[in-house]
C-alpha cells in the first residue's frame, strides 16, 4: 500500500508541476516591429510588443481606455493649470539595475520635445516649456498653457520613460522598468520577453512570452490550429473565425479598436490637391463592400477620423455616401487625370481592401497602379517620404484627430482654420466645449474630403480557451500581458 500511495503522490506531484509550468505563452502578430523603441518609431507593432510589458510611462491606459497611474503613483495640478507635479513610485529600477528617478523623466521628456526629436508623436509634448526634478521622486512639468489632457498624453507609448544609460540600444535591446525584460529578437521570426523578478509592482503570472510574426492569413490559421501559437490578439483571417467559434479548444474575442481605417490621400500632390478629385474618390467607394470583402463583415463604417464608440463621434458617412454618378460628374469637371499610385502595406485589410477600392475607382474612370510594400518600405516611402498618391492604413492611436493639424504629416493636409481649432482644443478643459470642438474638427476634415474614411477596425482575436486576461478592446495598440494567465 505504501508503494501505491507513494506512486499516487508522485503522480499528483507531477501533474501539479505540469500545471504550474503552464506559465509561458506564444502570441501571433501580423507585423514585425521595425525596432523596439516606442519613443523613436511610428509603427503600432512596436507598442504591441513593449507597451506595459517592457516600458512604462508616468501614466498608462487600462483595458477600458481609462488613464491610470503607472510610474507616477499620483499627481496634482496648479490652480492655473500650467504646472503638473508627478510623484513617482519609490524603488523602481530599470532592467539594467539602475534606479529610475525624476532625472530619467526629465531626460525622456526633454529628448521627446527636442528640435531633433524623432518621436512619432512629438505633438504630445509641444506645450511643455520645462521639466524639472524637484527631488528624486518628484518631477514638475510646466506648460505654456493649461492642458487637461496631459495625463492622457503621458499614457501613450511614445511617452514611456527611458534612461540615458540605455537609450542608444533601445531599438534592438530595450531596457525599461516593466514587468518583463527583453530576452531576444530573432528578426523575421519572433521576440521573446521574460518575467522581471525585480519588478517594482505586482508580478505577472507569465514567466515568459514570445511574439511570433506571421503575416500570411493562411499561416496564421494553421499556426493556431496546430497549437504553435496560443493566441492571436489581432487575427488576420476573419473569414475563419466561425471555425474557431465551433471548436471548444478556442475562444473568439471580438471588440473595438481605436483604428480608423482610411484611404489616405496625398493632399499636396496633383491631382489630389483638387478637392473635387478627393470628393470623387470618396463617393466612388462603397464602404460596406470593403467591410464585407476585406474584413468579412467585421468593422463599422465611418465618415470621419473618429472612433464611433467615442461619445463625441459624429456620423458623417452620408456626406461621402456611395454615389458613383456624383463621382463621374466631378471627374467630368476635372478632366482626365493620370493613374494614381495606390501603395499597400502588408495587413490583409489593406491588401484586400485595396483590390476592392481599385475596382470601385475604375468604375468611375479613375485608374490606379497598385504596389504592395513591406512594412519597412511603407514607413520609409509613404509615411516618411510622402512619396505616394493613395494608401490604406489603420490609425490605431487613441483620439488622434490632431494629426490633421500637422501640415508635414504624411497626407499633407494644411488648413490654418483646422490648426487653430485643434490649438484651442489643446487648452480647453471644459468638457462641453471640448465636445463641441471635437465635433467641429470631425466635420471640417469630412467636408474637406482630406481622406476617404472607410471603417473602424474591429479587434478580432483568437485564443486558447484556457487563457484569460487578454484585452477585448484596444484603447491603445498593445498586447498588455500583465493580467494574462492560464486557467485549468
Amino acid at each position: 500500500m505504501k508503494h501505491l500511495t507513494l506512486a499516487a503522490a508522485m503522480l499528483a506531484l507531477t501533474a501539479g508541476m505540469a500545471q504550474a509550468q503552464q506559465d509561458t505563452i506564444t502570441l501571433g502578430m501580423v507585423l514585425e516591429p521595425p525596432n523596439l523603441d516606442p519613443t523613436g518609431g511610428a509603427a503600432a507593432a512596436i507598442d504591441e510588443v513593449v507597451y506595459a510589458n517592457i516600458f512604462e510611462g508616468l501614466t498608462r491606459f487600462g483595458p477600458d481606455g481609462a488613464v491610470l497611474p503607472a510610474l507616477a503613483e499620483s499627481w496634482e495640478v496648479s490652480e492655473d493649470g500650467t504646472v503638473y507635479t508627478f510623484h513617482l513610485h519609490d524603488g523602481v529600477k530599470f532592467h539594467d539595475g539602475t534606479d529610475m528617478t525624476a532625472e530619467d523623466v526629465v531626460f525622456t521628456l526633454d529628448r521627446a520635445r527636442a528640435e531633433d526629436s524623432t518621436n512619432a508623436q512629438k505633438a504630445l509634448f509641444t506645450g511643455i516649456t520645462g521639466v524639472a526634478a524637484v527631488d528624486p521622486l518628484t518631477v514638475q512639468i510646466t506648460l505654456a498653457e493649461p492642458n487637461g489632457n496631459l495625463p492622457f498624453n503621458m499614457a501613450w507609448g511614445d511617452a514611456v520613460i527611458v534612461a540615458p544609460e540605455s537609450i542608444d540600444t533601445a531599438a534592438t535591446a530595450p531596457v525599461g522598468t516593466g514587468p518583463f525584460t527583453f530576452t531576444e529578437w530573432v528578426q523575421g521570426d519572433h521576440v521573446t520577453i521574460t518575467r522581471n523578478d525585480a519588478y517594482w509592482g505586482a508580478a505577472p503570472a507569465l514567466a515568459s512570452a514570445t511574439f511570433k510574426f506571421i503575416s500570411d492569413p493562411n499561416a496564421a490559421f494553421a499556426a493556431m490550429m496546430a497549437g504553435d501559437v496560443d493566441a492571436f490578439p489581432n487575427f488576420p483571417a476573419p473569414e475563419t473565425l466561425s471555425q474557431f467559434e465551433s471548436d471548444p479548444r478556442f475562444k473568439v474575442i471580438v471588440g473595438s479598436t481605436e483604428g480608423e481605417t482610411i484611404l489616405a490621400m496625398n493632399n499636396k500632390l496633383a491631382p489630389l490637391d483638387d478637392i473635387r478629385v478627393r470628393e470623387a474618390i470618396a463617393h466612388a467607394i462603397n464602404r460596406q463592400d470593403i467591410v464585407d470583402g476585406a474584413m468579412f463583415g467585421f468593422g463599422t463604417p465611418i465618415g470621419t477620423h473618429f472612433a464611433p464608440h467615442n461619445p463625441d463621434y459624429v456620423d458623417l458617412t452620408a456626406l461621402s455616401a456611395y454615389d458613383p454618378e456624383k463621382s463621374k460628374a466631378l471627374m467630368a469637371e476635372v478632366g482626365e487625370i493620370p493613374a494614381l499610385r495606390l501603395m499597400l502595406p502588408p495587413p490583409s485589410y489593406a491588401r484586400r481592401g485595396g483590390e476592392i477600392i481599385a475596382a470601385q475607382l475604375r468604375e468611375v474612370g479613375i485608374e490606379t497602379e497598385i504596389t504592395n510594400l513591406e512594412w519597412a518600405q511603407w514607413l520609409e516611402q509613404v509615411f516618411g517620404g510622402k512619396d505616394f498618391d493613395l494608401t490604406i492604413i489603420s490609425h490605431t492611436e487613441p483620439a488622434d484627430i490632431n494629426i490633421y493639424a500637422r501640415p508635414d504629416y504624411y497626407f499633407q493636409y494644411d488648413n490654418a482654420e483646422f490648426q487653430a481649432l485643434i490649438a484651442e482644443l489643446g487648452v480647453t478643459s471644459d468638457p462641453a466645449r471640448r465636445s463641441e470642438l471635437n465635433k467641429q474638427a470631425q466635420e471640417m476634415i469630412a467636408q474637406d474630403y482630406v481622406n476617404a474614411y472607410l471603417f473602424q477596425l474591429a479587434k478580432t482575436g483568437v485564443a486558447n480557451a484556457k487563457i484569460e486576461g487578454l484585452w477585448e478592446n484596444a484603447p491603445t495598440q498593445a498586447n498588455d500581458l500583465t493580467g494574462v494567465r492560464w486557467t485549468e
